[in-house]
């Protein structure tokens, strides 16, 4: 009956959020039920567990989802996105549209803007490519997809997203975690969604089909809109402030490791014990403010009548607060279970997976199930992590395998099971596609089978070769 109660409130918090509710309200509810079910008090398991973990999580990662958020949306407003996006489809051409396409995707991530808005971003020159190159449109989501949400979200070492930041708390590593490992299966998915993606195209082709008769969010670019753009490389400039001075923050700054001393000695809720557990977050923010300055400074003129900066921040920074709230709620959620009778029944399954010998096997199962669970990847992980990453870390230490490897598995392994129809970003996409997940969805569903899958090869590859 106690495990039971646990995987009811996962049937309904999945079926609840796939129908379009906010995890805001019934995670909580759905966690109480489980609780109650499990003779747990209601009020104390709300209060004391629920909501004090549900804190601890934006206590730690506010900052970046804000100004992540700030960042992505100026330059969204300045253009300075659109910019980059129109000259890389229009520099590859119709020829090679969907490369151009996941291209462009996957440029913006790795710069650090946020996928929401890579999507607005790519989509008004993506369809007009597709149109003229007559491609079914149902493919612009999935190539987006590629682009956006798959290696450069949580592969490719140093990427700036959310995904790959949240493990450096959990087991103290950087973002540049097992870059081999990294490189190596983020190619491997790129490799492969283009090889499907084309595959898919060549079918379409032979059967006569093309882009379609759509008449829902069309794009309509003249020239003189697109002479309005700004310069390529002048978008860029943010991006790689970003990335550079990301990387010189972390392997090249001296933090003094007795930073937080005074602050301990005050005996405040400290949320890291050690300043290696931070250095990622603290280098990220640092960048972040530059890259938003440069945005903010090169781009201003290019703002269209009626917009502001301050307008750009202020929804930015409202966009950050639903972002956190959402993975916050989550965690909160996960926080419940993991103190039910059942769970350790759970966890002892779970744990009990040792395939290769090694915790990395049950480390992706698990990250790749709740992050299907939740329809998010951050949530996903945040949750798994939360609960179990001392335990695969202990395990870890005990064969002597670094925790590189540990933040690898658990960042792709987030992005794997993530993008179910569930999943909030593939609902916003195919909303600005105008497309629905009928007409849409199937593709996208392959590419999450390749994501699923590109990880445990990655488990293998590491367990046959011992590179990270």
């Amino acid at each position: 009956m106690e495990v039971i109660s646990i995987i009811a409130s996962l049937v309904l918090l999945i079926c609840f959020a796939y129908r379009g509710y906010s995890v805001i309200i019934f995670a909580p509810i759905f966690a109480l039920l489980a609780a109650s079910m499990s003779s747990l008090p209601i009020m104390p398991a709300y209060t004391e567990l629920f909501m004090a973990k549900g804190v601890t999580y934006i206590k730690s990662f506010f900052p970046v989802f804000l100004l992540g958020a700030i960042f992505g949306k100026i330059m969204e407003d300045t253009r300075l996105a659109q910019g980059i996006a129109h000259a890389i489809i229009k520099g590859l051409g119709r020829e090679r549209a969907i490369l151009a396409v996941t291209l462009a995707g996957a440029v913006l991530t790795y710069g650090g803007v946020s996928m929401f808005v890579v999507v607005f971003a790519v989509y008004p020159f993506a369809a007009a490519l597709f149109r003229e190159a007559n491609i079914p449109k149902r493919l612009i989501p999935a190539a987006i997809v590629l682009g956006a949400f798959t290696a450069t979200m949580d592969s490719f070492p140093g990427t700036p997203q959310i995904q790959n930041i949240i493990p450096t708390s959990f087991f103290g590593t950087t973002i540049y975690a097992a870059p081999i490992c990294g490189i190596f299966g983020g190619t491997i998915l790129i490799g492969s969604g283009l090889f499907y993606l084309n595959h898919r195209y060549k079918a379409a082709v032979t059967a006569g089909e093309g882009y379609g008769n759509h008449t829902i969010h069309e794009p309509d670019l003249s020239m003189s809109a697109e002479m309005k753009l700004p310069s390529w490389y002048v978008g860029v400039i943010p991006l790689l402030a970003v990335l550079a001075i990301n990387f010189a923050m972390i392997n090249f700054f001296a933090w003094n490791p007795v930073m937080l001393e005074p602050f301990q000695a005050m005996k405040l809720p400290m949320v890291a014990a050690n300043i290696k557990n931070v250095i990622s977050i603290w280098s990220l923010i640092i960048a972040l403010v530059i890259g938003i300055l440069l945005a903010m400074g090169l781009g201003y003129k290019s703002i269209p009548k009626g917009g502001s900066l301050a307008k750009a921040m202020n929804a930015g920074a409202i966009g950050s607060l639903l972002a956190i709230m959402n993975t916050a709620s989550e965690v909160g959620y996960g926080n419940v279970i993991a103190t039910l009778p059942g769970f350790k029944d759970i966890s002892s399954a779970l744990m009990s997976i040792k395939i290769g010998g090694t915790p990395l096997v049950s480390e992706a199962v698990t990250v790749t199930t709740l992050a299907g669970v939740t329809g998010s990847a951050s949530g996903g992980m945040s949750i798994a992590l939360d609960l179990m990453s001392k335990d695969w870390l202990a395990w870890a230490q005990t064969i002597g395998m670094s925790p590189e490897i540990l933040h690898r598995v658990a960042a792709m392994a987030s992005g794997g099971m993530d993008t179910l129809p569930h999943n909030g970003a593939i609902i916003t996409l195919l909303v600005v596609c105008g497309l629905t997940h009928k007409q849409a969805y199937k593709d996208i569903f392959a590419l999450t089978l390749m994501k699923t899958s590109v990880a445990f090869i990655v488990v293998f590859f590491h367990l046959m070769t011992g590179l990270y």
